[in-house]
C-alpha cells in the first residue's frame, strides 16, 4: 500500500497531472472503452424520461442555441456545461450505468459526459478523452472508498464525489497544472451534495445529482483555469468533506496504489435495470428458481439476505409509485425475476400497477446477513431464502453478481446490451448505434472528437 503522502489531495492533484497515455495498461485503456459505450447506450435510453427533458428544457432556456459540444439525446449543440448537464441526468435514470463496489459510486454518469462535453470544444484526441476519463475514475472511486459507509447512508456518492470525478477529468483536458488541479478539487468538494431523502418521496434529484456534478465539476476545473482558488485540503480538512460527510473515512483509500492499482478496471457493468443493491439476490433468485424449477405460484414468501447499505437506499421504498421509484424496491425486482426471468426495461415499464408484481412484491423481505455485511462494500454476495407453497425451504447463493469484473459482460454482450438501451426511447436507430459502437471501438486512433451522432 501506498503510504499516506502528508497532503492527500495535493498526491491526487499531482497524478492526475502527470498521468500519461503511456502509463495506462492496455487492458484498463479498452475497459474504458467498454464503460463509454456502456454510459452512451444508457444515455439514450434515458431521453425520454420526464426528469431528464425537464434538464433539456432547462438547459436549452439557460443557454445558447448553438456551441461546440452535442446534446446525445436532442442532438442539438450547446456549451460544454449545459451538454455536460443533460447528458449527465440521462445516464443514470434507467439504472443501466457502471458501479464501483468499493466506493458505492456510479462514475461513468459523472465522468464521461463532461470528458466528451469539454472534447469536442476543445478538440482533443481520443487519446486525451480516455486519459482524462481515467483520470476522473482513479480518483473518484478512491475519495469514494475514503469517504466510507457512513456517507453513503446518508449523501449520494455519485453526486457528492461524482463532483470531484468530473472536476479532475476535465482539469486533465485543459492541461491544468497541479497547483491549478488542487484548486479545481477544492471548488469540487465545496459544491459536492446529493442527498437520500428523494427516494421516500419519488423525487426527480437523482438526475440532478449527476447533471450538477458533471456541471459543477467542470465549472470547478474551468475556473481554476482562471485563476480561482479553492481549498487546498478539500477532502482531509478540518471542515472537508470528510468533516463534514463522513464518520468512517480512511485516510489510507485515498491514494492505495496510485499508479498501480487500477481501479477503473474493477468497475461492474449493471446486468439488471434496477439499483445495484438488488442484484444479488436477483441473481440468486434467478439460480433458485432455475436449479429447483420454480414458478412464480411455488412462492409464498422470500428472503434476502442483504447488507445494511441496502436495506438503507431500498428499506423506504415500500409501494413504488414510479416506474424510477420500483427500481429500488427489492420486492419489485424479484418479482420480475420470479414472473418473466429478468428485470429489463420493458419489464420494469410493465410492472407499474400491475396487481400480481404487487402481491409477489409483497412477499419478499430483506434481513440483515452478518457474512453479507462484513464482505460489503468490497463484495456484493446475494443469498436468498425461498419458502415455497408446499412448504419446502431453499436457499441460493451467488458470490458475484453478473457485471462484476470476475463475472463480466463480454464486448459482444456489452454491444448487445448497447444496441438495446439505444434504441429504448428511440434516441438513436439500430444503425446510429451500431456508428456508436464502431467510434468508440476505433477511440484510441481517433484525431478529434466531434459530434457523436449526426444531427437531426
Amino acid at each position: 500500500m501506498t503510504a499516506i503522502h502528508p497532503h492527500p489531495s495535493a498526491a491526487l492533484a499531482e497524478f492526475v497531472v502527470g498521468l500519461r497515455f503511456e502509463d495506462i495498461p492496455a487492458p484498463v485503456l479498452r475497459r474504458a472503452e467498454d464503460l463509454l459505450l456502456d454510459c452512451l447506450a444508457s444515455i439514450l435510453a434515458g431521453a425520454g424520461a420526464a426528469p431528464v427533458q425537464a434538464i433539456a428544457r432547462y438547459a436549452a432556456a439557460m443557454g445558447p442555441a448553438d456551441g461546440p459540444a452535442q446534446v446525445l439525446i436532442t442532438r442539438s449543440q450547446t456549451t460544454p456545461l449545459f451538454a455536460a448537464m443533460v447528458n449527465a441526468a440521462a445516464a443514470h435514470v434507467v439504472e443501466q450505468d457502471d458501479v464501483h463496489n468499493g466506493s458505492v459510486f456510479h462514475p461513468a454518469a459523472v465522468v464521461f459526459p463532461p470528458a466528451l462535453a469539454v472534447a469536442q470544444a476543445l478538440g482533443r484526441s481520443g487519446k486525451d478523452l480516455l486519459v482524462a476519463s481515467v483520470a476522473g475514475y482513479e480518483v473518484g472511486i478512491r475519495v469514494g472508498e475514503y469517504l466510507g459507509r457512513s456517507h453513503y447512508k446518508i449523501f449520494h456518492t455519485t453526486g457528492t464525489v461524482g463532483t470531484v470525478a468530473a472536476a479532475v477529468t476535465v482539469g486533465k483536458l485543459l492541461d491544468l497544472n497541479a497547483e491549478q488541479m488542487l484548486h479545481a478539487l477544492g471548488s469540487a468538494g465545496t459544491q459536492a451534495a446529493g442527498l437520500w431523502e428523494f427516494l421516500r418521496d419519488a423525487a426527480d434529484s437523482k438526475q440532478l445529482h449527476t447533471a450538477k456534478a458533471a456541471a459543477d465539476g467542470l465549472t470547478a476545473a474551468y475556473l481554476a483555469k482562471e485563476g480561482f482558488t479553492g481549498a487546498r485540503r478539500i477532502l482531509e480538512g478540518a471542515q472537508g468533506m470528510a468533516a463534514g460527510m463522513s464518520q468512517d473515512a480512511d485516510p489510507a483509500r485515498l491514494l492505495d496504489r496510485l499508479g498501480q492499482r487500477w481501479a477503473l478496471a474493477e468497475t461492474s457493468f449493471k446486468y439488471h435495470a434496477s439499483c445495484r443493491h438488488t442484484h444479488p439476490a436477483a441473481d440468486a433468485l434467478q439460480q433458485a428458481m432455475r436449479e429447483y424449477k420454480l414458478r412464480e405460484s411455488d412462492l409464498a414468501q422470500v428472503i434476502t439476505h442483504v447488507h445494511q447499505g441496502a436495506i438503507d437506499v431500498l428499506g423506504p421504498v415500500v409501494d413504488p409509485k414510479t416506474v424510477h421509484q420500483s427500481k429500488f424496491s427489492m420486492g419489485t425486482v424479484l418479482a420480475l425475476i420470479a414472473r418473466t426471468g429478468r428485470a429489463g426495461l420493458a419489464e420494469f415499464d410493465a410492472a407499474l400497477g400491475d396487481k400480481d408484481v404487487a402481491v409477489l412484491r409483497d412477499k419478499v423481505r430483506m434481513e440483515l446477513d452478518p457474512e453479507v455485511d462484513a464482505a460489503y462494500p468490497e463484495r456484493w454476495i446475494g443469498k436468498v431464502t425461498v419458502h415455497t407453497t408446499d412448504g419446502r425451504v431453499l436457499h441460493a447463493r451467488v458470490d458475484e453478481p453478473k457485471g462484476d469484473p470476475g463475472n463480466t459482460l463480454s464486448r459482444a454482450e456489452i454491444e448487445e446490451k448497447a444496441l438495446r438501451l439505444g434504441v429504448y426511447a428511440q434516441a438513436a436507430t439500430e444503425a446510429e448505434v451500431q456508428g456508436l459502437i464502431e467510434t468508440v471501438w476505433n477511440l484510441e486512433n481517433l484525431p478529434r472528437i466531434g459530434a457523436l451522432l449526426p444531427a437531426r
